[in-house]
């Protein structure tokens, strides 16, 4: 055994997912929590070029798994953590977030925009300020969280021999577009598709009425690690089908996973059955521990409106993005930028800070 494996720390351990085969044309890339791989890679580049000293103190607004991810990153290598959150934050994660010592800051107050993005942001850069020397890993700005996915690249790569479609839910921009972009130096044929949900600006809706029931992917806020140019085709998923989806995925092939990984492998089955003669893998980001309460509650589903019997049979096909209602829909996006695909509607993309 090598000395890297005798010394591995549970970050190392599980950082890589595992590769599961779901149908003979389809993998997944099964991760414990994939949200290890940024945190460890920008943390460590932090320290290598100085913004981050041994033992400072790490910043961030998150209400979700990157904030475990770092919290973990943190706790083992001796650094404060500050995190930032909002009413979303599901009370169990709030729980293990402190109990590896950081402290999270829950905003009650929406911004002037009306979601509470703004208003977390306001509040990190109060404690960035008030703490010379904090470093922010900003995972919906900084280049090394798609820079972080190189070894995921390999790993399916030296498991499959060649892919000829990504899919995966998209949130930061990380996951599918660091991904893919270490694949298609390998694969240029490489056909990529994203998966969103409902009142996410990531590609052309608004946000209006907010609340997303399906979280984890989408975003209020248009991330800039988001490369638009990457996507053949984009997905909008909503709460209701991911659910079940996720479900049918632990009766079908006994994976235990949180919706997210269930929407984007809604998507991922329906292109390996459209597509027989061809190798797809689908990004699974993470276990299903945090929602054994709610998705895998069928009383917390009825309460919700999310209880669903059975799933579509496949999505309808959109010709523009737009605010629709459909349920599960898709677009050919066509490897543009968001500009060119939404023209005029650019103006109302609201970026995310550097």
């Amino acid at each position: 055994m090598s000395g890297t494996l005798i010394n591995a720390n549970v970050v190392d351990a599980l950082a890589l997912p595992r590769v599961v085969w779901l149908r003979p044309n389809l993998v997944g890339l099964s991760f414990p929590l994939m949200k290890l791989l940024p945190a460890r890679y920008i943390v460590r580049k932090a320290l290598e070029d100085g913004s981050l000293q041994p033992g400072g103190l790490i910043a961030e607004t998150t209400s979700g798994t990157f904030g475990l991810a770092l919290a973990m990153v943190a706790r083992l290598q001796g650094h404060p953590l500050f995190l930032v959150s909002d009413p979303a934050i599901d009370a169990p994660l709030k729980r293990r977030l402190e109990d590896l010592g950081a402290t999270v800051h829950i905003v009650e107050k929406t911004g002037a925009s009306g979601g509470y993005q703004g208003a977390r942001l306001e509040v990190l850069e109060r404690v960035l300020a008030d703490n010379p020397g904090s470093f922010c890993p900003r995972q919906y700005t900084n280049p090394h969280n798609p820079g972080s996915y190189a070894p995921v690249a390999e790993l399916l790569a030296h498991a499959t021999g060649g892919v000829d479609c990504l899919i995966g839910s998209v949130g930061s921009g990380g996951s599918v577009c660091g991904t893919s972009s270490y694949l298609r130096l390998l694969f240029d044929e490489l056909r990529v598709i994203g998966v969103d949900t409902h009142r996410s600006v990531i590609f052309g809706q608004s946000d209006a009425g907010s609340g997303r029931l399906l979280r984890g992917l989408g975003n209020s806020l248009m991330p800039r690690n988001v490369d638009h140019t990457a996507f053949d085709l984009v997905h909008w998923v909503g709460a209701a089908q991911a659910f079940l989806a996720t479900r049918e995925l632990h009766r079908n092939h006994a994976l235990f996973v949180g919706p997210t990984s269930g929407a984007a492998y809604l998507v991922a089955d329906w292109w390996a059955r459209q597509n027989p003669d061809q190798l797809g893998a689908v990004i699974l980001p993470d276990e299903g521990y945090r929602y054994q309460d709610t998705v895998y509650d069928d009383a917390w589903l009825k309460a919700n409106g999310a209880r669903l019997d059975v799933l579509p049979h496949g999505p309808v096909e959109w010709d523009q993005p737009h605010d629709g209602d459909d349920p599960w829909a898709f677009y050919r996006w066509g490897r543009r930028a968001y500009g060119e695909v939404m023209g005029a509607y650019e103006a109302h993309a609201e970026l995310v800070g550097a």
